[in-house]
């Protein structure tokens, strides 16, 4: 029997890559933002969402991954805080968004390789298994590679925009037109369709948190790595909507040729293409990047013995949770049939619920134990982290409600969404009765 490699650890500057990889990949998908909110709301919305919903997740994830940087992450902490039931809910309905959120990003790469050969997007369904059976095979080699992949993608997706926005500056001769930010005459379905997109593109801060026994010095890097995301994350975002806005646009092109439309504007199609490459590339990255997430969690239950023993199988020369990420690409390559606008509803509903969960741990962990070391401390006490955490709360039953009153799919989106949070309940009772001693 072949031995066992020592594990591999990845640094502050792969973790960066894997982070924007997971939460962001770059600004594809926030082409519909225009549509739902209109020039004066886009600005509004895409600095105002992030500081509600992605700045309070940010800050408890390095509280609690400074407390407990282990395997498991998010699961973890919830099944600590709160019980094996709540840790099992965390888990499970982690495991479900992923799949949904997975399954966007082959469809993805095969619309922007569609703009060099439109002919691709009749073969969408084996290109769309060939992302996911590449991304398979790349997370069972292990984390660094997966870490230098994202590095590497991560230069291809950032360089096209840095020349985008130096090629506009450079020739634009009249002034920069900033709508005045409102929100006035914004129905409330499409303000709620509207924060789904920005919501969507900067979810996911916990699960870079899985797999923290493979980083070098966790605490320290995911605190440096985090921060150096998100501030990446928002000016390419900003910076991409304001360009967007000054070539004028109109939003129902944007919505239907993305970004290389606004590059072909600004300086060509050669600079189009660029654009469409990157967003190949960024679909490669993020797919590659949320599969290392997700596959540790069903592997850790399965330690636990909330799922099938055979998950938590290690590769013998990679130490890779290779069964797991077999069983999510499975799963994933029978998804890939859904529509993007409903696939991004179950997304972001599904992954809120499990979010909340983790807040609720954070109260908890400080009431129970107030005096454990936490390297990272929100500098709040209890009143003012409830406080905090009324604001994603506050942006997600917005987003949530403006799904329920929009347009019929929509609606029905929103409802599997609920649906698949109980089912929660369902298994959860099935493992109970099968194995009585997890009740306790």
């Amino acid at each position: 029997m072949p031995a066992a490699l020592p594990l591999k650890k990845i640094r502050i500057i792969q973790l960066v890559a894997v982070i924007f990889f997971t939460v962001s990949g770059g600004p594809y998908g926030l082409e519909p933002l225009l549509t739902h909110v209109g020039e004066h709301g886009a600005l509004l919305l895409l600095i105002i969402t992030p500081i509600l919903w992605d700045v309070p997740a940010i800050l408890t994830v390095l509280e609690l991954n400074s407390m407990m940087p282990i395997t498991g992450g998010y699961y973890k902490w919830v099944k600590y805080a709160l019980g094996t039931r709540w840790g099992f809910f965390e888990g499970w309905w982690t495991w479900l968004y992923t799949f949904v959120d997975l399954a966007i990003y082959p469809g993805l790469f095969v619309l922007y390789a569609s703009y060099f050969f439109p002919a691709l997007a009749e073969y969408r369904i084996p290109l769309c298994l060939c992302v996911v059976w590449v991304s398979a095979g790349l997370n069972i080699l292990g984390i660094v590679p997966v870490g230098r992949t994202a590095l590497f993608l991560g230069a291809i997706v950032f360089a096209p925009f840095i020349i985008m926005f130096t090629l506009f500056f450079a020739h634009h001769t009249g002034g920069i037109h900033i709508p005045s930010p409102s929100l006035t005459g914004v129905p409330f379905p499409s303000l709620g369709m509207g924060l789904y997109v920005v919501m969507w593109n900067c979810l996911g801060w916990d699960n870079v948190t899985t797999y923290a026994e493979e980083v070098d010095k966790p605490v320290k890097s995911y605190l440096v790595s985090v921060f150096t995301a998100f501030v990446l994350v928002i000016v390419l975002y900003v910076m991409v909507i304001l360009v967007t806005q000054q070539t004028g646009i109109s939003a129902a092109v944007l919505e239907d040729k993305g970004f290389p439309a606004v590059a072909e504007i600004i300086s060509g199609k050669w600079l189009g293409g660029l654009i469409a490459f990157a967003g190949m590339a960024s679909s490669l990255g993020i797919y590659a990047a949320v599969l290392l997430s997700v596959s540790r969690v069903p592997k850790v239950m399965a330690d636990d013995d909330l799922l099938h023993k055979g998950l938590n199988r290690q590769h013998r020369r990679f130490q890779t949770p290779y069964v797991s990420i077999i069983v999510c690409s499975v799963i994933v390559s029978l998804m890939t049939l859904w529509k993007f606008g409903d696939l991004l509803i179950i997304d972001v509903t599904v992954y809120g619920a499990g979010l909340s969960l983790e807040y609720v741990s954070l109260i908890r962990l400080r009431r129970a134990e107030p005096d454990r070391h936490r390297p990272f401390t929100i500098p709040l006490g209890i009143p003012g982290l409830c406080l905090m955490i009324l604001l994603p709360f506050t942006v997600y039953f917005v987003a949530l409600f403006g799904a329920f009153s929009s347009e019929e799919h929509a609606v029905w989106a929103a409802v599997f969404a609920i649906v698949a949070l109980s089912s929660a309940e369902l298994v959860w009772r099935i493992i109970v009765w099968r194995k009585p001693y997890h009740k306790n």
